[in-house]
């Protein structure tokens, strides 16, 4: 559906002056990618998670959400809620082939794109209103473009703030187009509950409930002081943003900063083959991520969160860019070694490769070592198996468990991996 803030009298076309800022977003990501091939379970309540231990919903269909299932909530709530939903065990190779031709079509459309996660983006068009027409149109395009291309819908917020253009992309959901008129913003923004502003929480939502605030226009309303005063210097740019008041630009951003993956543990552990079995999992993913983007890293991280929630993060500097799983795992051990004895039981670990470069041809021989080349090789070999034939195809044999193919592998959380562009 493609909606506007407010329908102009008959004849009369919507002001399209000033708004050139997009907010493009998918619709249940995740789940939407895997209807894909399985379009039986399309109209579904489909939750996208890991069924077991600590496991939360990475994304869920809107049948699901009528329930009121939620990313990031627990799958055993999430279950409990919707007990007919069908569950689909997460791909993240696939995820992220996807997000990278969304990401591609973006960048054909403006070279100013700001990622925020892996499936959505501001874009500004100002400067491709010559070439491909009114950002109404420039919307429809790119709605046509992913859906045809891609398999998957997106929604489309069209104003001239970031901001707005958010709050627009949110409330046309799902699968529509909503343009926020410049001059009508104020008047638009008055219309909504308090928290569609950025930065109200649970947490704040109650503080401004005990003022009085329920509504944008009771946040306009109210004299700055007082909400300095309540929620200190948050307090100003809530005022800023209830009366439209958003200056900053899209920033473009050319290529991701790190790639990085991390699970929860089902119970919290101290053994060390758990640990490294787990590090060998997530390396794998991580190597899998960095080849299918063409990229390689200098640095290093490992993480650790104890059972007490306090956190440990430790780096190394690779002599040359990393994207074979057996290096990142080898690097991860040794940070883990030189960690010494560990004083609680572990309830996290993760892995995050940093300082990504580009590769357009394959990486030079890394030591005099030519088990480093045969192994990234038959990584390579792996990625094209997996992307055929599904990732539980082929795994690291020390992953593997009696019960088959994947069975057993280290209790996880759910969406584990982390991206920052």
């Amino acid at each position: 559906m493609e909606q506007q803030a407010r329908q102009p009298p008959p004849g009369q076309e919507p002001d399209q002056r000033g708004c050139t800022i997009l907010h493009v977003d998918m619709d249940a990501f995740f789940v939407a990618v895997e209807l894909r091939e399985r379009p039986e379970l399309v109209g579904r309540p489909v939750i996208v998670g890991f069924p077991e231990g600590r496991s939360v919903v990475l994304s869920a269909s809107y049948e699901a959400r009528a329930y009121g299932v939620r990313s990031a909530m627990p799958m055993v709530s999430a279950i409990r809620m919707c007990p007919t939903a069908a569950i689909i065990t997460p791909r993240h190779h696939l995820y992220y082939e996807v997000s990278g031709a969304v990401m591609q079509l973006f960048n054909s459309i403006t070279d100013v794109v700001e990622p925020l996660s892996v499936d959505e983006a501001f874009l500004d068009v100002a400067g491709a209103l010559r070439r491909l027409g009114t950002p109404l149109e420039i919307g429809a395009l790119v709605r046509r473009t992913v859906e045809r291309d891609l398999g998957i819908t997106a929604s489309v917020g069209i104003a001239s703030t970031k901001f707005v253009a958010k709050i627009a992309s949110t409330r046309c959901k799902p699968n529509g187009m909503l343009l926020i008129e410049a001059d009508r913003t104020v008047e638009y923004l008055h219309t909504l509950p308090v928290q569609a502003l950025w930065g109200v929480g649970a947490k704040t939502l109650e503080v401004l409930a005990r003022l009085g605030i329920h509504t944008v226009a009771d946040v306009a309303a109210t004299p700055v002081a007082v909400l300095a005063k309540t929620l200190g210097a948050g307090g100003r740019a809530l005022h800023d943003l209830s009366w439209g008041i958003d200056p900053r630009p899209v920033t473009a951003v050319r290529t991701e900063k790190s790639i990085g993956a991390e699970e929860t543990f089902a119970q919290d552990t101290f053994d060390d083959d758990v640990l490294t079995r787990e590090l060998l999992r997530l390396a794998h993913r991580v190597a899998g991520r960095l080849r299918a983007g063409q990229l390689a890293g200098r640095t290093l991280a490992l993480k650790i969160k104890y059972a007490d929630f306090t956190t440990i993060n430790r780096s190394k500097t690779m002599g040359a860019g990393i994207d074979s799983a057996g290096q990142i795992y080898a690097g991860a051990v040794a940070l883990l070694r030189a960690l010494g004895p560990r004083p609680l039981s572990v309830r996290l670990i993760g892995i995050r490769v940093e300082q990504l470069e580009s590769i357009t041809v394959a990486p030079a021989q890394l030591s005099l070592d030519r088990r480093d080349e045969n192994e990234r090789s038959a990584e390579v070999v792996g990625d094209a198996i997996a992307a055929r034939f599904g990732a539980a195809k082929i795994v690291p044999a020390r992953l593997l468990r009696p019960g088959g193919p994947g069975a057993g592998v280290a209790p996880r959380s759910g969406d584990g991996d982390s991206e920052s562009r």
